[in-house]
């Protein structure tokens, strides 16, 4: 008899888990069918020249490693690289990451049984008084019990499916976030450095009028000491000079402002760090007139906003499984005795294996109120993925627009420079031959010198424009190279110790 009952018990386990399993794979979703948020997407940018930039082919997605080399500069390329080794803004983003991945595994756990093992030696006294307590038994006695037990979800609604589809998506969205927080803190790094050599340019700009002033300052005075000009004459001079020396010592003050931005962007203290002085201009780089046909899928902020649309819709399917009813099967097997030795011998044996349903019958409207707010987080999230995606393009327009407008009005601006600088060579010519008075050669000399910063400052601007344009598109551009894309995430983690 005691055979056939543990033949019985033994037929009666695998039969269990085939029926749990069987039921566990044949659960459904109740989420519901994801759809992409529709967002209206133009075929072609009008910012461009002649409206030639146009969405690329299929497969012509542009490089974003080192997108920052277009502007051929060896000591921004050092600067880039020491930014994403050593910013603390970004290790917090990798950390948050990592943080996100972890909790995935967290989810994914129920999706799997749980095992636990446990022992419990105690020494216990009942009481006198304990109610249909018998005579014969012990005041004191030992209640020793090792046991290993067994629990499984029967994820029948998808309720943990559901859990770990969302968490998969916080992490992608965690991934791309950290692609963003690396894109623009590169970005931030190249327009500070872009100004800093801007800063430069002027500065030599000053310096050569400033060399011009003090020559002029010496004519002058020598000519007022000769009875040629007057003191008026070397007022203006003298003033001229100052305003120039006064306008260098603003520009040393910004060009420090922004060298102390990169000190911070690079994780180094300000105090000890410094930007070489460089005065030759960068130049801008060309456009392709191909734009990447995936910019949705390219914009780091954009993907992250789509996988928190996509994490959001899950949650609903979570919340509809709470109307359902929940079922666990659970087992355990152990060794029970009240002291002495032999504990594992077989008549200390006990076990016990069956299911667990539970469904609630009356909560006051949590659960639907759970499943409003679950619709409402979506609704949320595809708002501001449509938001985020309309920014974007407006983004690129705003920078397609810039370049193209700037790119002519620095033409402007150099021709005005050039023509400027004919007009002061005239006017301080007919000043040494006596027929023009000195303002007129002061006018000539401020006309040029506020040209040439014009147009160094136009320079710079469009040098920014091109940034955030790179930046706009989710990465870099090579006008000569068309290239797969490669995830910025994975760069970060790959440089990271």
């Amino acid at each position: 008899m005691r055979t056939n009952a543990m033949t019985k018990r033994r037929l009666l386990r695998p039969s269990l888990w085939t029926m749990a399993m069987t039921m566990a794979l044949g659960g459904c979703s109740l989420a519901p069918t994801y759809r992409l948020p529709v967002t209206p997407v133009a075929t072609s940018y009008k910012g461009s020249a002649d409206g030639l930039w146009q969405p690329a082919k299929p497969g012509d997605e542009l490089s974003r490693s080192d997108w920052w080399s277009v502007y051929q500069s060896p000591q921004l390329d050092q600067l880039e690289h020491t930014l994403d080794a050593d910013n603390p803004t970004l290790a917090a983003a990798l950390a948050r990451y990592s943080g996100a991945q972890a909790y995935v595994g967290e989810l994914r756990s129920g999706l799997f049984p749980h095992l636990a093992l446990d022992a419990n030696p105690t020494r216990q006294r009942q009481s006198d008084n304990r109610p249909l307590r018998g005579s014969g038994q012990p005041d004191d006695y030992d209640a020793n019990t090792v046991g290993l037990g067994a629990s499984y979800e029967l994820d029948l609604w998808g309720r943990v499916r559901n859990e770990v589809a969302a968490g998969k998506a916080q992490a992608q969205a965690a991934s791309a976030d950290l692609a963003s927080a690396k894109l623009s803190l590169e970005a931030q790094l190249a327009d500070m450095y872009i100004r800093v050599r801007g800063y430069d340019v002027q500065a030599r700009i000053l310096n050569d009028s400033i060399q011009a002033y003090t020559q002029a300052l010496q004519l002058t005075k020598d000519r007022f000491e000769g009875g040629i000009a007057s003191q008026l004459d070397v007022s203006r001079a003298s003033a001229q000079l100052s305003d120039a020396q006064a306008q260098t010592t603003e520009l040393v003050a910004q060009r420090a402002l922004a060298e102390h931005a990169i000190a911070s962007l690079i994780g180094q203290s300000a105090s000890s760090f410094s930007v070489a002085v460089d005065t030759q201009p960068l130049n801008v780089p060309g456009i392709p007139l191909g734009v990447p046909s995936t910019l949705l899928q390219r914009r780091p902020d954009i993907a992250s906003a789509e996988r928190l649309t996509f994490a959001a819709n899950a949650n609903v399917g979570v919340a509809r499984a709470a109307f359902f009813p929940s079922l666990n099967l659970s087992a355990g097997y152990g060794w029970q005795n009240t002291g002495g030795g032999g504990l594992l011998s077989a008549a200390n044996s006990i076990w016990a294996i069956g299911p667990l349903a539970a469904l609630t019958l009356f909560d006051g409207g949590l659960r639907h109120a759970r499943e409003r707010e679950a619709k409402a987080s979506f609704d949320m999230a595809a708002a501001q993925y449509r938001a985020t995606v309309l920014t974007a393009f407006q983004q690129v327009e705003d920078n397609l627009t810039l370049l193209d407008q700037l790119g002519r009005e620095s033409q402007e601006e150099d021709a005005t420079a050039s023509s400027a600088k004919d007009a002061q060579d005239i006017a301080t010519n007919r000043y040494r031959e006596g027929t023009v008075n000195y303002l007129e050669v002061v006018t000539a000399q401020n006309v040029t010198l506020q040209a040439q910063r014009a147009g160094e400052l136009v320079r710079t601007r469009r040098l920014q424009a091109s940034v955030d344009l790179i930046r706009a598109l989710g990465g870099g551009w090579k006008p000569d190279q068309l290239t797969s894309v490669t995830t910025a995430a994975k760069t970060v983690a790959d440089r990271s110790p």
